[in-house]
C-alpha cells in the first residue's frame, strides 16, 4: 500500500488537544493527546476513548487509578504542549505551579482550560504499543473563557505556531516511538480488561 495515499485521511482522525490528567498513589500527571474519540451516542450516558502510549508515565497512573480526565486546551495555551508533551513526568512534576482542582474521579482538572471531562475507566484493549482506555464521563464542562467564542486548539493549528524548535523535538520524540510501536503493535494482549 502507498501509505502517502492515505496520510491525508489519517491526519483528519486527530481531536482536539487535550492535557489528559492522571493520578494514583500521591502522584499526578499530565500528558499531551490528540487520539481522543466520543463513544456514545446516547446523550445521557457519555463516553469517550483515548489512547495513551505505554512508554508514557501516565499510562501506568491510569492503568492503576482506572481513572483520567481530558483537559482540552486553547489556542492561546500552546505552552502547555511544551510543559506536558516534551517532557517526562518521571523527571518533573509538570503540573507544578498549575492550577487545578480535583473531582468525581480524583484526577487533576485544570482551572484554566476550553473545558474538561472527568472519567472513569470502564474498558480497555491493548493495542501492544498502546492502551486505547473506555472511560465513562462523570463530570465535565465547557469552562474556559473562549468556550462559545470558537475550538478549542486541534494539532494542525498548533504545528503552525510551535517554535521550530519545540516542533524539531516533537519530532525527534516522535522518531523514537516510532520504532519501538513497530515492535510493540506486533505484540497484542489479548487477555480481556479486569476492572
Amino acid at each position: 500500500m502507498d501509505y502517502q495515499r492515505i496520510a491525508p485521511i489519517m491526519g483528519q482522525l486527530w481531536s482536539p488537544i487535550a492535557a489528559v490528567t492522571s493520578h494514583w498513589r500521591g502522584k499526578a500527571n499530565a500528558q499531551i493527546a490528540v487520539a481522543i474519540g466520543n463513544a456514545s451516542i446516547v446523550p445521557n450516558m457519555p463516553r469517550v476513548v483515548v489512547q495513551i502510549y505505554k512508554r508514557n508515565y501516565s499510562h501506568q497512573l491510569i492503568y492503576q487509578s482506572k481513572a483520567f480526565a481530558l483537559n482540552f486546551l486553547r489556542k492561546d495555551q500552546l505552552h502547555l504542549i511544551h510543559s506536558f508533551g516534551l517532557v517526562s513526568g518521571r523527571e518533573v512534576d509538570k503540573l507544578s505551579g498549575v492550577d487545578y482542582q480535583r473531582k468525581a474521579s480524583g484526577s487533576p482538572i485544570l482551572t484554566d482550560c476550553w473545558g474538561y471531562l472527568d472519567c472513569r475507566v470502564i474498558n480497555a484493549m491493548d493495542g501492544g504499543d498502546m492502551t486505547c482506555f473506555l472511560g465513562e464521563v462523570l463530570e465535565g464542562d465547557a469552562t474556559g473563557p473562549d468556550w462559545d467564542r470558537g475550538e478549542p486548539l486541534w494539532w494542525r493549528q498548533a504545528r503552525q505556531e510551535l517554535p521550530p524548535q519545540w516542533l524539531e523535538q516533537w519530532d525527534r520524540q516522535i522518531a523514537g516511538e516510532i520504532e519501538f510501536s513497530r515492535e510493540a503493535m506486533k505484540r497484542i494482549d489479548y487477555t480481556p480488561w479486569q476492572p
